[in-house]
């Protein structure tokens, strides 16, 4: 028996741990994915905000998935009939993969609009090379600042803008001024000029959909910072000027960070199963209608939700983690173990974290602000990481006796994380309990 998941994002991750758990090497558990970490995505900001060693979110999957044999590459091809899966591996080469159960949990990629200049202009979030990318970026910006004497060309490069105040754009809006603080208080130059941060979004709230009391504080914890939070705008064309809003005003920036959130997979739509809005179409056990070997979860799929019929379950962390064990637990009951469940869940709260000692969280829908969501927060963290909570504390303790680093480190040019290309992040960037 061989199960093939293909992604090791949240849901994937989660599926080959519950798998090897209740197979007990009655299978052969195959993991197809294009690195060979599971990524800790909610603490992602702190990389790009010099807090954390991105060694610390990139959990081995040889180290932590004992048993289940890793495939490097990305999937482009699924034959149903067959049962064969298509990859192209790292280095060019290509192969395939029969199987008798298939997972897919291949996550979501950058959503863009048809906005002019966006796709050349912007800086995507989704990954550890797109983190350090932006804050090597950031910290040039400042620096280029310092030695300009035109001052119209330092207010700019000390202007940043992000398009997003989801749980992503809110995250690195908070610790991205942190940084900037920290690095242009080291530049007497500068004084006159701080940076500036401009927080913009087309709905009513930061934070949209989540608890009033919780955007709210999120809101005032941003404002106190000076950070320019512009609801009801977004942008309407980006140059490598700056951004012309939505209101018709331009802004002149060298920085533009696109955090407007995510759609499923391209794969899902190519493998010719059926989907809804984008997303792989499954039954209440995660199941492929017509297709009894194949599983969905995660972004990748349109999972019933329960508590609101008619609707599928939000693309968030939480609900991969969950989907994943699910999934797990109905392909070793079509094998004989155990029994066959529908996909349930009760929602627990969320977390946000706002750098330095703020954060915003309902823990069984508490709303909490100020340093006890912030435990809470890090408690939450350091107990969903499957690996390097010692590192991650580690990080937090040294960024907090002695600031940030203020130094570029040249590992991610430019050209490797382009906005319309990234490389898929295998789950939802949301944080949740």
């Amino acid at each position: 028996m061989r199960i093939v998941i293909v992604g090791a994002g949240f849901a994937g991750f989660q599926a080959a741990r519950r798998l090897l758990r209740r197979s007990h090497g009655a299978a052969d558990v195959v993991v197809v994915n294009p690195t060979d970490y599971f990524l800790y995505l909610p603490l992602l900001p702190e990389v790009a905000g010099g807090v954390i060693d991105p060694r610390a979110i990139s959990v081995p999957l040889q180290d932590t998935l004992p048993g289940v044999r890793l495939v490097l590459g990305e999937v482009d091809g699924i034959d149903p009939e067959a049962r064969t899966v298509t990859y192209a591996g790292p280095e060019g080469g290509s192969g395939i993969l029969r199987y008798d159960r298939l997972i897919l949990a291949t996550g979501s990629v950058n959503r863009l609009l048809p906005i002019p200049g966006v796709a050349e202009n912007a800086h995507g979030f989704r990954g550890i090379a797109e983190a350090l990318y932006l804050r090597d970026h950031l910290i040039r910006q400042i620096e280029l600042a310092d030695a300009a004497d035109d001052p119209a060309e330092r207010a700019a490069r000390m202007t940043f803008v992000v398009v997003g105040a989801g749980y992503t754009g809110t995250e690195v809006t908070a610790q991205g001024q942190l940084l900037t603080a920290d690095v242009a208080g080291r530049h007497p130059r500068l004084a006159a000029t701080p940076p500036r941060w401009l927080l913009l979004d087309t709905a009513e709230q930061v934070l949209p959909g989540m608890d009033a009391r919780m955007a709210a504080g999120a809101e005032r914890v941003l404002r106190a910072r000076r950070v320019d939070v512009r609801l009801g705008t977004s942008v309407r064309e980006a140059t490598a000027e700056g951004v012309r809003l939505t209101d018709d005003r331009f802004v002149p920036s060298r920085t533009l960070v696109w955090c407007v959130g995510v759609r499923p997979d391209p794969l899902v739509e190519r493998a010719g199963l059926p989907t809804d809005e984008g997303r792989l179409r499954v039954d209440a056990c995660l199941r492929v209608p017509g297709h009894p070997h194949i599983f969905g979860c995660g972004d990748a799929a349109a999972v019933p939700d329960g508590h609101h019929p008619g609707r599928y379950t939000a693309l968030t962390a939480q609900h991969a983690v969950r989907q994943g064990r699910t999934a797990a637990d109905n392909v070793a009951a079509s094998f004989g173990i155990g029994r066959e469940r529908r996909y349930h869940h009760r929602d627990l709260g969320f977390v946000v974290d706002l750098g330095g000692w703020q954060a915003v969280a309902d823990p069984l829908h508490v709303p909490l602000s100020g340093l006890l969501a912030r435990a809470v927060t890090r408690g939450y963290h350091l107990s969903a990481l499957p690996a390097g909570r010692l590192r991650t504390a580690a990080g937090w303790l040294i960024a907090a006796a002695v600031g940030r680093p203020g130094v570029q480190l040249g590992l991610v040019p430019g050209r490797a994380v382009p906005l319309d290309t990234a490389t898929p992040q295998l789950s939802a960037p949301t944080r949740g309990t």
